[in-house]
This record gives C-alpha cells, structure tokens and sequence, in this order.
C-alpha cells in the first residue's frame, strides 16, 4: 500500500469519525461513561469504581479487539487498576496508554446544572458532568478514535492497526494515585512498551491543540505554631503575650513576597523557562479560564510571562489556614496557628531540598518556634525533553492531521502520575491534553469542551493511524528513557 493511498484511507476515516462523532455516537458513549458513578473519594467507593471497569470500559475495549483483566490495588482499600491488551505479533511498535476511571467527589448539592453530576448535560458547545473533563472524556476521546481507525483499516490493512496497544486505567488518581506505582513495577515486563501517550489535564488554551511532556509534581507541608495549652484572655494578655497567627503570618510572609514571589534560592528550578522548553514557550498562548480576571501579570516570579509561570517554574501556595475557631471565635489569644503549604515543582526541581531550606530560612530569620509538620510529596513532577523524537513525532502527526500549530509545552501545571512509568519503564512521556482550564474539573459544574473534543478525536485519528504506517526502523530510535 503506498503512502498516498494510505492517506487516502485516512482522510476517509477522518471524514467518517467526525461524522460519527456529530451524530451523536460519541456523546452516547459518554453519558454511558458519566452515569457510572465511580467516585474513589466517596465512602464505600470499591463497588463503583470496579463497576467502571467491569461494565463501562470492559465491553467496549473487548469488541475493539482487546483481552482486558483487573487487578486489586497493592495499596489496602484502593480501587483496582485494569489492564488492556491489544497485542499484534511482530509488530514494530508498543503504545502504552494509560487513563484514570475515578473521579473527585459529585458535589451534589453545588450544582447549578438541574441534571447534577452523574448525567451528561449538553448545554451550548458544553457536556456537563462529573469526568467529562477529568478524565473520563479524556480516554473516551482516544479510544473513539481507536475504534474509528479499526473500522477502516480493514480496508488497507486487514483490520490490524500496524502496531500493539497496552492500556493501563487505574482508579485510584483522585486520592494520590495510590498503589500505581507499585503495580507498574510489580508488571514491568507485561507493560514493556516504545512510548506512553495518553491523556489528561488542560490544553494552553481551549483553542489551542497541546503537546505537554510532562507534569509538575506537588510538594505539600504544615507550618505549626504551638505555644501554650490553651487560649488566655485577650484583654488580660494581647499585646504582653505572642500571638501565634502573627508569628505564623510573618513566617508565611517570608517565604515570598507581597506579590507571590518565592525567597527560597533552593526551591526555584535550576533551568530558565527558555531553558526549560527550548525556547517553546515564547509565543505559548495564555488561557484565562472563564474568568479572565483570575489571571494576575505581576503575581509571581517578575520577568516571566504567565505560560513561562505556569509550565515551566515553581509556585508557593497556602492551601488552608486556622487560628482559634473561626465559626465561634473567642475573647482569647489563640494557643496555636497551623497552615497546610504546597509548593507546585516543576520536573528539574529537587525537592528533598525543600524542606532542609525552609528549615534555614525560618532559622535564620528568627522562626525557630515554627514547625515543619506532614511533609512530603503528594505527587511526584515526571518529564520527557521536549526535543525527544516522540515529543516532536507526535506534535508533527498532530499538526499534520489538523492543518495548524501544535503548542508543545514541558509540562502541564498540574499533577499527574506519569512517575509511574518514567521511572519504571523508563519510557518517554507524551501527554496530549483535551481538557481546559476553566473546566472546572474538582468543583461543581465540570465541563468538557464539545470542540475539543471533536477535534481530539481528529488529532487521534491521524496518530493511530500514522503510528500504524512506522516501521521498525522510525521507532528504533525513540525508544530510550524519557
């Protein structure tokens, strides 16, 4: 088969996918998906999120062709994690995919969509419910294309793709991941592959098809203040004895700036963006959200440009704080202060630094009755170079396939586990995000953008397909460590 009857081939599979996709096929599958309640944050969460498996994913990668078998997690109480196979022998190539079937908590009671969380609700160029971003329409926009390019290589190939496929869903990614990556490492040797390409997270902006080459990784600690058991009366002793809110807000104030930039020379990446992107982020478009005031220029590091901020530096974060009882607060100087801190890292950062130079600073600027509490990463920053050969292989497929630019971006700004198979199978990272930032994916009214989608089916389309027409020596070369 020559390369022009090939591509013959694919523009009709292109041309019967969207078809497809706007009659509705697509959303079926969806709402199917949303219904299947499989929050792993919910109490007695294991029945549904092995449902999801067993009765939402199961069927359908069987019929494209799939063995599929599920796991208990390694880690006591977390949801199971499946495997998919779809093995072509001799075949030059091994794509590693990988999805997450849990979601966060519905929030019931906090939607404004009549519908709630666990039914599919069109509105607009919008699908509400809960997944539709994160992640479940995610994977069902890869694995709707997989069906697609199955149904019409049969024409050219004898319905055999050109390359195997490998599928990890595991549904424990909205409490840590818990327990992943163990079970990579405990199926190293099944779960070999060249590449893993997969999907999650936000693109950099909803217009805007993204290549990220990996995630940051979150670092997460407890500043505390304890000076006495109990409160004392505040007209009795404010002003004679230390309040620890204002010793702990001092602390905090110390770490960064007015304006959010960190003080810390060890907690910031060793690369500029620049540096870090290869130049890629220069022209990167910004995505506001829904609301564009949430985008703040001269918050953060001075110098850098919001998409250099967000894919490619480090960010401070107080996530929650508590004096006293807020609700009911008392006549009293509190006994104590604590604040839950995060530090968002991008992946050359070396964060067993982090505390060991937080532990000076306070010292040296006079918090020695600060405490360092519950420190450690929540989840780990994972990268693959954004000049590796399956970064560029796939932004190339991409913009080929769509007929327009490709941002390609080092990481995403938020946490995934990719860790898991970098730091296992040592295999190059390439996540190709359908999400957006203003989805609102761990709030209610989470949404999945109807274009993106549409268009992610399109931009995976061409890369099963293309991915199908490599040869042997096309992928020699990508398979080194990511």
């Amino acid at each position: 088969m020559t390369e022009i009857a090939s591509e013959q081939f694919l523009d009709a599979a292109l041309e019967a996918a969207r078809t497809a996709f706007d009659g509705g096929a697509f959303e079926r599958r969806l709402a199917d998906l949303v219904a299947r309640r499989s929050s792993s944050q919910d109490e007695d969460a294991l029945p549904g999120l092995h449902a999801y498996l067993t009765d939402g994913l199961s069927p359908w990668l069987e019929e494209m062709g799939f063995s599929t078998e599920i796991f208990p997690n390694p880690e006591s109480g977390a949801g199971p994690i499946m495997v998919a196979e779809r093995i072509e022998p001799d075949a030059p190539l091994t794509v590693l995919s990988y999805a997450h079937g849990d979601t966060v908590a519905g929030l019931d009671a906090q939607w404004s969509i009549p519908s709630g969380p666990w039914r599919l609700h069109r509105d607009g160029d919008r699908w509400y419910g809960r997944g539709t971003a994160d992640n479940k329409g995610q994977h069902a926009i890869n694995l709707f294309a997989l069906e697609q390019v199955l149904r019409h290589r049969s024409a050219e190939k004898d319905g055999r793709l050109g390359f195997s496929v490998k599928l990890v869903v595991e549904t424990a990614e909205e409490r840590g991941s818990q327990g992943l990556a163990t079970f990579v490492a405990q199926h190293a040797e099944r779960l070999k592959a060249d590449v893993m390409i997969a999907s999650d997270g936000p693109r950099a902006s909803p217009e805007t098809p993204t290549v990220a080459a990996g995630s940051r990784g979150s670092f997460t600690f407890d500043l505390a203040v304890r000076l006495r058991k109990g409160g004392v009366h505040s007209g009795h002793w404010g002003g004679v004895t230390t309040d620890p809110a204002v010793i702990l807000t001092h602390a905090l104030a110390s770490i960064v700036d007015r304006r959010g930039c960190i003080q810390i020379d060890d907690w910031l990446p060793p690369l500029t963006p620049g540096e870090r992107s290869g130049g890629g982020l220069a022209k990167c478009p910004v995505d506001p959200g829904d609301d564009a005031a949430t985008v703040v220029e001269n918050w953060g590091e001075p110098g850098l440009t919001v998409p250099e901020k967000r894919y490619a530096w480090n960010a401070f974060i107080v996530l929650a704080m508590i004096c006293g009882r807020p609700e009911a607060p008392m006549n009293a100087v509190a006994p104590s202060a604590r604040a839950t801190c995060q530090i968002r890292y991008e992946p050359g950062s070396d964060p067993t630094k982090f505390m060991p130079a937080l532990r000076k600073h306070l010292d040296d600027a006079g918090f020695e009755n600060v405490a360092i509490e519950k420190s450690g990463i929540t989840m780990p920053a994972s990268a693959t170079e954004t000049d590796h050969p399956w970064i560029v292989r796939v932004a190339t497929i991409m913009e080929k396939t769509l007929g327009r630019h490709v941002q390609v971006i080092p990481a995403v700004s938020g946490g995934m586990p990719g860790y898991a198979f970098t730091d296992t199978l040592r295999l190059p990272l390439v996540w190709v995000p359908h999400g957006h930032n203003g989805c609102k994916q761990h709030g209610p009214d989470e949404h999945l953008l109807i274009p993106i989608a549409r268009e992610g089916v399109a931009a995976f389309v061409g890369l099963w397909w293309r991915l199908g027409d490599l040869d042997g020596g096309d992928t020699a070369s990508t398979s080194a460590p990511g």
